[in-house]
């Protein structure tokens, strides 16, 4: 097996931090979380507002940290013990981060966006891996603390990166992006998402434009054309003194322009033009989203100058992540009787919403079996909560919905909007809900589940995957990773 490179020395971790080192080490990786501690990692004891990582330093060094940055004398952890000693381990962080960006030369790509931003990140993790070393934030490591944590694993030799930026409130992201310092940006779409922090609509715009603080005039922007914010983006570009400004969309004049698409129940198959360039390409998850998403992809690789052809070959590996529409069929008897699982668990507003109800209603029922949605509260929305939940009803009939299950104040409205031949149960929570979804499905059902993740709609996933004989569908219910303390952004 071949060792990994370092990617700390204690020195470069003394020069970034100004920290006092104790000991001779070099770390292969960085890590703020003592539960998923790898050999040779670096472990920064972050202070928050419900732990401290100090705490944890010596379980972290038992896990195999080769060093600690700390701020004050850990517990149970000998005087000799290698640690890298600051002022605040939250500034060391960002000192990593601004080192590391500074020493690597990669071209760097960052995402934003209302919805779409984490399966566009791993579109490009993708397409520019193909192409050389290419770093990416791992999951939605898209905060004030994921952002700097992802840009100080950033390899020095690494040819591409790709980050991705979230927000609930104005004036998030900016520092993000004046720290990862993105060559190109792209902004996925500017939707009803955390709408609660902002006095409209038109705030979320200008927060996500914010991703144009830490660019200069070379830089080269991909904005949604068809996006009805799309000129107010535009503007912010150009305040900025953004040098190319680009779109993708299905409007005549956008660069990435989709010329033709054909919608399957598993995928997609799409044809393009993008700066001139025709191309068709194929998509493996569905939704037209995931296609003009795509048209971001293969505008951002063409502001990096890398091969435009190569990427849109290598979309044929895109999957949807846990969470975020992976569909997986729970087989219920030894007959074959099975349901198909569309989980959408991690996220929800109305915008997604609406795209995951159009692949439910492509998908083909096999006889006898119904489209069912199981839908828990969209959260952070603002004062007009109750409507957008009720205004869903359209979209499930327009999609062919036989049965609705909800759970959360809020869903309540969507569930008294609906016709009465529709509803099925509604509870207050997602644990009361899980038992009565899993009592009510039958062999052939397709079943949608998605909520805002503080609607904890996995409860329901869990219950469905409960149901699996028991030699199938154990090893995605074991696989599922451990949730971090840190609570990342959605947006």
């Amino acid at each position: 097996m071949t060792a990994l490179s370092p990617l700390w020395t204690a020195g470069e971790v003394a020069a970034a931090t100004d920290a006092q080192v104790v000991g001779r080490w070099a770390a292969t990786g960085v890590s703020i979380d003592s539960r998923t501690v790898s050999p040779g990692d670096l472990f920064i004891a972050l202070q928050g507002p419900n732990f401290d990582g100090h705490d944890f330093v010596a379980q972290a060094l038992e896990a195999g940290a080769v060093a600690a940055m700390v701020h004050r004398p850990p517990a149970g952890v000998p005087g000799d013990a290698p640690l890298a000693v600051v002022e605040d381990t939250f500034e060391g962080l960002i000192g990593l981060a601004r080192y590391g960006r500074l020493r690597c030369r990669a071209q760097v790509v960052a995402v934003t966006g209302s919805v779409g931003k984490t399966g566009t990140k791993e579109a490009l993790r993708i397409a520019l891996s193909q192409q050389g070393r290419t770093h990416a934030s791992a999951g939605n490591l898209n905060n004030h603390w994921g952002v700097p944590l992802s840009v100080a694993r950033l390899p020095a030799d690494a040819a591409f990166a790709v980050f991705e930026l979230g927000m609930n409130h104005a004036g998030e992201i900016r520092p993000l992006s004046e720290l990862v310092k993105p060559d190109v940006a792209v902004i996925t779409a500017v939707e009803a998402v955390h709408l609660e922090n902002f006095e409209d609509i038109t705030g979320i715009a200008d927060a996500k434009a914010e991703i144009f603080a830490g660019m200069g005039p070379r830089g080269v922007v991909a904005l949604p054309r068809d996006n009805p914010h799309y000129a107010r983006l535009v503007a912010h570009a150009r305040t900025q003194g953004i040098g190319r400004i680009w779109s993708f969309g299905e409007a005549a004049d956008a660069d990435a322009r989709l010329v033709d698409c054909s919608l399957f129940a598993t995928g997609s198959a799409a044809e393009a033009v993008v700066r001139g360039e025709p191309l068709a390409f194929a998509v493996p998850a569905p939704g037209r989203h995931w296609v003009v998403n795509s048209l971001a992809v293969l505008l951002a690789v063409r502001g990096l100058g890398a091969d435009l052809v190569k990427a849109a070959r290598s979309l044929t590996l895109i999957e949807p992540l846990a969470g975020r529409g992976r569909q997986r069929t729970i087989e219920l008897g030894a007959d074959g009787a099975a349901l198909t699982l569309i989980d959408e668990s991690y996220n929800a507003s109305p915008a997604s919403v609406a795209a995951a109800m159009a692949v439910l209603g492509r998908l083909e029922r096999p006889s006898g079996g119904r489209r069912i949605a199981v839908l828990g509260d969209m959260l952070e929305l603002g004062s007009d909560a109750p409507a957008m939940h009720a205004g869903l009803a359209g979209l499930l009939t327009a999609n062919g919905v036989d049965l609705l299950f909800t759970c959360g104040s809020l869903m309540r409205h969507l569930a008294d909007a609906v016709a009465p031949a529709m509803r099925g149960d509604h509870a207050a929570d997602a644990r009361a809900l899980a038992p009565l979804v899993a009592a009510a499905v039958q062999p052939g059902d397709l079943v949608l589940v998605k909520g805002s993740l503080g609607s904890r709609m996995a409860e329901v996933i869990t219950a469905l995957d409960g149901l699996a004989r028991p030699a199938a569908g154990t090893s995605e219910r074991n696989g599922n990773p451990v949730r971090s303390r840190l609570v990342f952004n959605g947006g």
